[in-house]
């Protein structure tokens, strides 16, 4: 349930925030109740699923959803102003990616002063379901790297799934 994980954040109702690698959109739907006259950017780097965001926020009527192409781990990659966002999600992505320190690079370049990002990933590799085994980038892993790019840790221990982590860090 992700409701469960983003109530741990404690987003403001005006909220502006990027799910990066927002696949299907599943976080920013979620969330799109809770922040009910902020804005989420779902960018996603496969095109059918932005045009999936897209009609799905029209058949819905949720108009704080604002799918965009963008590609996270280039610095410009995402499409959005510098400051942009008061929050961004990277959830289900940081073990997909080549360049893990690019997206946190682009994150900070988006986040407003103080603006947090919540890190959710896959904890193991469990019966077919998330990443293979070799691509887990363990909790431990990303706090180093949150740590290195310059991110200060709030919460390392959000509750989440059974086979997740999330990590709450600002800048």
């Amino acid at each position: 349930d992700p409701s469960v994980t983003l109530a741990q954040v404690h987003f403001k109702p005006t909220d502006v925030v990027a799910d990066f690698g927002a696949g299907s959109g599943f976080l920013a739907f979620a969330l799109a109740g809770m922040i009910p006259s902020g804005t989420i950017f779902a960018i996603e780097i496969q095109k059918d699923m932005v045009t999936r965001i897209a009609k799905e926020a029209e058949d819905k009527g949720v108009s704080n959803v604002k799918p965009l192409w963008g590609d996270v781990e280039i610095l410009g990659g995402s499409g959005l102003a510098d400051s942009a966002c008061d929050v961004i999600i990277i959830s289900n992505l940081l073990f997909q990616l080549d360049d893990k320190k690019g997206v946190l690079i682009e994150t900070k370049r988006v986040l407003k002063a103080g603006g947090r990002v919540l890190l959710v990933d896959w904890t193991d590799s469990w019966s077919g379901l998330g990443p293979a085994a070799h691509h887990v980038f363990t909790k431990e892993r990303a706090v180093a790297l949150l740590t290195e790019c310059g991110f200060t840790i709030m919460n390392e221990s959000l509750v989440t799934g059974e086979h997740h982590y999330a990590i709450l860090a600002n800048i």
